[in-house]
């Protein structure tokens, strides 16, 4: 059983033999007397971290355009690295997956009835693919790491005190973001400045598993007091949301945070909190969710709407969407339509019903399905099984060798399975904004992975 899996998670394949076998391999290095004589990429780790520095900052704040050229910027000083560093480490089963999704994203562009369409999209995919392979790169340096993590925490610090702010002062809609004959249309759904409360959401999901963390990790008072504040800040505003899917999310990230927690200092408790402190701890959670349903009646008719099917308009909505992507799958089952949202809002009008327009699928998995076809569905759940099960390798090993580094595996883990989650009802993972952050962790997996190529 346990050879089965590996083989399925590609835990014992010669990656060091592919690449020296493989075309694109080869090219790495190419330019490599040139890579030894330059001052300038010498320090091409510091650069890289730059870049993603940059991208983290601006990015709840700036034009998608400009984040584009961010990433084209990136993208070309990633090409340059690669081409001329003659080093032949950190090729993981990460980065053979995410090369395969990228491959079937292009044939699924080859074989587009909107080529046009299907090219601009699969640009900005492999665009976000540059932030994978540069945060791969530079994780493995641990001062890097800590520091891009810490800029992610600090802006996801600006932007929800900024949202708790928009919750106490009110602030308008942008939208019609709630269902208009329900009690709570005139509610406040805070969007700080990404703009939409579901967008903001998925933003802040990977920012409280982070912060959870940050608290363990970082070592004296004034810096767990800083991730306090950040953990306060950045929940209290992902509630604020009112985004149903956001809720979901952050209650995945609490779960598996914890289990990653507990798996950690397992051994430092008595036998009795070992038998017993998941059962307290979930079902305290549990009982306290209920009594906040109970007596909260904005917090209790906001989810009891998740279960009234049609009969909440988001929810009714979303279900005519989806009927009508499943057709769409149907007509391209193998390849898809191809990558992007132009496809999508080309392609989309000729299935749907009357009166419901849309500008994606409202689920990431269903958007993938359209864009790539099954075959590109199947290697995205790949890609994710082998990047969940790199990284809890890492934390077991970071857990022997009692490095405090794997606690950052656990948040990673945690947050990769609440965006899925969030994923699941909608497609706000495509923004830049958390595309980014997305790939970001990915890289963060893919350079702690025990695969890595010496």
């Amino acid at each position: 059983m346990n050879q089965t899996w590996n083989q399925f998670t590609l835990s014992n394949v010669p990656l060091i033999q592919w690449r020296t076998a493989s075309i694109l391999g080869k090219l790495i290095g190419l330019w490599k007397n040139w890579y030894q004589s330059s001052w300038l990429l010498q320090y091409s780790e510091i650069i890289a971290t730059i870049f993603i520095s940059i991208i983290i900052t601006l990015g709840p704040f700036v034009s998608t355009t400009l984040i584009g050229i961010l990433l084209l910027a990136s993208a070309a000083f990633w090409l340059l690295v690669t081409i001329s560093d003659p080093a032949k480490e950190g090729f993981t089963s990460i980065h053979l997956l995410v090369l395969l999704y990228w491959a079937i994203s292009t044939i699924a562009v080859a074989f587009s009835p909107l080529k046009m369409a299907a090219f601009s999209g699969w640009v900005k995919f492999t665009l976000y693919l540059i932030i994978f392979a540069l945060s791969a790169r530079v994780f493995r340096n641990l001062k890097l790491r800590n520091w891009i993590l810490t800029i992610y925490l600090l802006i996801s610090l600006v932007v929800s005190a900024y949202g708790v702010r928009q919750e106490f002062i009110g602030v308008k809609p942008l939208a019609t973001w709630n269902d208009p004959t329900s009690v709570l249309a005139q509610d406040t759904r805070v969007y700080s400045y990404l703009g939409n409360p579901n967008l903001l959401a998925g933003y802040l999901i990977p920012a409280v598993a982070f912060s959870i963390a940050a608290f363990f990790i970082w070592r004296t008072w004034s810096q767990k007091a800083l991730a306090l504040c950040m953990f306060v800040s950045n929940t209290a505003c992902l509630y604020f949301t009112d985004s149903r899917g956001g809720w979901i999310g952050l209650i995945v990230v609490f779960a598996v945070v914890f289990l990653g927690l507990y798996y950690w200092y397992r051994n430092y408790l008595s036998p009795f909190w070992r038998r017993w402190l998941l059962p307290i701890i979930f079902g305290g959670f549990a009982l306290l969710i209920g009594i906040a349903i109970i007596l909260v009646e904005p917090l209790r008719l906001r989810v009891l709407s998740i279960f009234s099917g049609r009969g909440d308009s988001s929810n009714n909505f979303r279900l005519n969407v989806w009927n009508s992507v499943l057709l769409m799958i149907k007509d391209r089952p193998l390849i898809g339509f191809g990558p992007g949202n132009d496809v999508f809002n080309q392609v989309y009008p000729q299935y749907m019903r009357t009166n419901y327009t849309a500008l994606s699928a409202y689920s990431i998995f269903l958007e993938i399905a359209v864009e790539t076809g099954l075959i590109g569905f199947l290697t995205f759940l790949w890609l994710i099984v082998i990047t969940i099960n790199q990284g809890v390798k890492k934390l077991i090993n970071f857990r022997i060798q009692n490095n405090p580094q794997g606690i950052w595996m656990v948040a990673a883990v945690a947050a990769l399975v609440a965006m899925l989650t969030h994923g699941l009802v909608d497609t706000v993972w495509y923004r830049p904004q958390i595309n980014t952050i997305w790939w970001l962790i990915v890289g963060l997996i893919a350079a702690n992975s025990r695969t890595s190529v010496q």
